[in-house]
């Protein structure tokens, strides 16, 4: 963490080279883990000073032949770009009583400062599934156009994903490589069930596919899940029905939805044929948005239609007519947090910066909690961002917690917002103080009434 610090921040003091030699100690005494982190910051250090490139390189070239293999990579991949830039663009010292002195910066198209400053837009594991997810979506590969990371589709950070990034900072580089290795679990793509069928394949690309939400107890006779597929202009409602009775068999399966909102309306669905005891079997219900209302809140009555058909539960065979019948369900809500896809980014203080405050809207809100930590985990619940920095977690003391969220909104708009989190004080309660910023004010202005 020191050494990651020391590359980000010590390249613009007003003496870089006074570092490198503390970094370079790190290289030839520390462990494994460590020599690799300073290997990283020498590049930082070589990316963002063109006049210490001659010298850092000379640091580095060690590394190339370290016992390590991660060390030896990293030195392979600083050294030869520091050398790309350095011959591309020499730095020329100039002399001490010189009056036009050139800026010991990077110029603009420099390969050391994009390909050792700049982070990539997602990890390594984020890239593979979202290539994966491109290639499973309706005619992907039909199209001409290259493969960019703006036309790669937009990943949700997996629980295990924030476990890393929690351990990274807590315990800094050395957690992670004491970590246990295994073999990486297989994701899948939750969207798939929906390109598997032609009439919802037409839709298009499925933004994000929330959590399966319960509409039925777990112990009642007909066990129903739903499962919302976000779209630009769609929802596709996925209901997982489970038939518990062992005399019945479910056909023609459908799940009827109703609301008084104006903002969606249904606009078509797909029945499950039949369903066996025991079988759990997708039924579809395609929902059209309104484009000209603002997103909200909104709740669905939800109710089940199907012919039950009596059945001999030792053989499965037909015993009389079938008749139709109705099993009420639970509400179904959908949220402006459904159409919130949970990416964190780097750095969030730069993103923020970098964002700029033209369509920034600030609220504050009172909050009946009483505590912190149920305060902070209703806001990113109602919110539905990725916590950045840590922040999700409150720090004893009791005093105000910032919180750094970050996500991507429907349409592939960044979105960030900063919310201070405190006490009310003897008179109980929790105000909150959020910032939010995105690409478009609408947005923003629906994401903080989020809150409301």
């Amino acid at each position: 963490q020191i050494l990651n610090l020391l590359g980000e921040m010590g390249p613009s003091t007003s003496a870089p080279a006074r570092y490198i030699r503390f970094i370079y100690n790190r290289v030839i005494l520390e462990n494994s883990a460590v020599r690799a982190a300073a290997i990283n910051a020498l590049g930082k250090f070589a990316a963002q000073c063109p006049s210490l490139r001659p010298s850092i390189l000379t640091l580095m070239r060690p590394g190339l032949v370290d016992e390590d293999d991660e060390t030896r990579d990293r030195a392979s991949i600083a050294v030869k770009t520091v050398e790309a830039a350095l011959a591309q663009f020499p730095y020329d010292v100039p002399d001490e009583d010189a009056e036009d002195v050139p800026a010991d910066e990077p110029q603009a198209g420099d390969p050391a400062a994009f390909l050792l400053l700049e982070s990539m837009p997602m990890s390594f594991d984020k890239l593979e599934r979202s290539v994966k997810a491109y290639m499973s979506a309706p005619a992907a590969m039909d199209s001409a156009d290259a493969i960019t990371f703006s036309s790669l589709p937009i990943l949700e950070d997996l629980p295990e994903e924030e476990e890393k990034v929690e351990e990274a900072e807590q315990g800094g580089i050395e957690a992670i490589a004491a970590a246990p290795a295994g073999p990486p679990k297989e994701k899948l793509d939750p969207a798939a069930v929906v390109y598997a069928i032609p009439e919802l394949a037409s839709l298009g690309r499925v933004f994000r596919s929330t959590k399966p939400v319960p509409l039925t107890e777990s112990e009642t006779e007909y066990v129903v899940e739903c499962v919302k597929h976000i779209f630009e202009d769609n929802i596709v409602l996925q209901f997982i029905v489970q038939n518990t009775i062992d005399d019945q068999r479910l056909d023609n399966v459908t799940v009827a939805v109703d609301t008084d909102s104006g903002l969606f309306e249904a606009a078509g669905e797909i029945a499950a044929e039949q369903i066996k005891y025991g079988d759990t079997v997708n039924c579809f219900t395609v929902l059209q948005r309104n484009a000209d209302e603002p997103l909200a809140t909104c709740n669905f009555t939800c109710e089940l239609h199907f012919s039950v058909v009596q059945v001999d539960p030792a053989t499965g065979e037909e015993e009389g007519d079938g008749f139709e019948e109705e099993y009420p369900l639970e509400d179904l809500e959908i949220s402006t947090s459904d159409f919130m896809a949970k990416v964190a980014v780097g750095d969030f203080r730069k993103s923020w910066e970098t964002m700029g405050n033209s369509n920034e809207v600030l609220e504050k809100f009172a909050l009946q909690f009483k505590n912190q930590e149920d305060a902070v985990s209703a806001v990113i619940d109602f919110l539905g961002m990725q916590p950045c920095d840590g922040t999700g977690t409150i720090k004893p003391g009791g005093k105000p917690h910032m919180l750094h969220l970050s996500g991507v909104f429907v349409g592939g708009r960044s979105v960030l917002a900063r919310a201070q989190v405190a006490m009310q004080g003897e008179s109980g309660g929790v105000v909150l103080k959020i910032a939010v910023r995105s690409e478009d004010e609408g947005v923003s202005r629906m994401v903080a009434d989020c809150i409301s």
